[in-house]
């Protein structure tokens, strides 16, 4: 599998480019604006795009679905719950200072346990709700892209509408720090670190150290 880190936008999203070696078929993670670089590093590896996936709706992280699904034709991707919940006009207009483009309509509602296959690879989709309603993480062993969710020695936050702090580390504890500890956490942004595992976040994180 091969997996490219990108710090993109006004926000420092980390995007990611994955993509099956083999067939060279792949999706885009998290587009968060530098749409031109996202598309060149897809054509330097010659990456057909299949899925636009956004481990949640908050501008910063969908503010590039648009362009890149009219450059590649890819399908765009998010969990049913924040496909319903950024839909709605007061989430919209709340949102809509941050001043970053919308994105055009989800073509594909996942659910957790779903599995979004790429050439000869595949991510799993777990929903890990908190940040947002609907927020994910996609795992393909020892690969763990956890958004916003969970950060390098961080989690996310929760006072967005539709955070919810209790319901955030619930989905941490129950979803995320069970999987092996060798699990490379692949971060939303790059606040403490551009990647780490979850051995790492179980005894260095203190967001979690404290009785977990």
């Amino acid at each position: 599998m091969l997996i490219k880190q990108m710090t993109v936008g006004m926000m420092g999203v980390c995007c990611y480019i994955v993509a099956c070696e083999k067939t060279k078929q792949g999706v885009i993670i998290d587009p968060g604006g530098n749409e031109e670089d996202i598309l060149s590093a897809c054509k330097a590896e010659n990456i057909k795009v299949k899925y636009i996936v956004n481990t949640h709706g908050h501008p910063d992280h969908v503010c590039g679905n648009g362009k890149l699904k009219e450059a590649t034709g890819a399908d765009i991707v998010m969990h049913a719950a924040d496909a319903d919940f950024f839909g709605q006009d007061r989430v919209e207009q709340f949102f809509s200072q941050l001043g970053l483009p919308p994105s055009p309509p989800v073509d594909k509602r996942v659910e957790d346990g779903d599995k979004i296959t790429f050439g000869n690879e595949s991510l799993e989709v777990i929903l890990t709700p908190g940040h947002t309603p609907g927020g994910i993480c996609l795992y393909a062993p020892p690969n763990l892209f956890t958004g916003d969710t969970l950060f390098a020695g961080g989690v996310g936050r929760t006072d967005f509408p539709g955070g919810n702090t209790q319901q955030l580390m619930t989905s941490i504890k129950e979803r995320l720090l069970p999987l092996p500890p060798e699990t490379i956490v692949w971060p939303g942004h790059g606040y403490g670190g551009e990647h780490s595992t979850i051995a790492q976040e179980k005894t260095g994180n203190p967001f979690l150290t404290g009785g977990w």
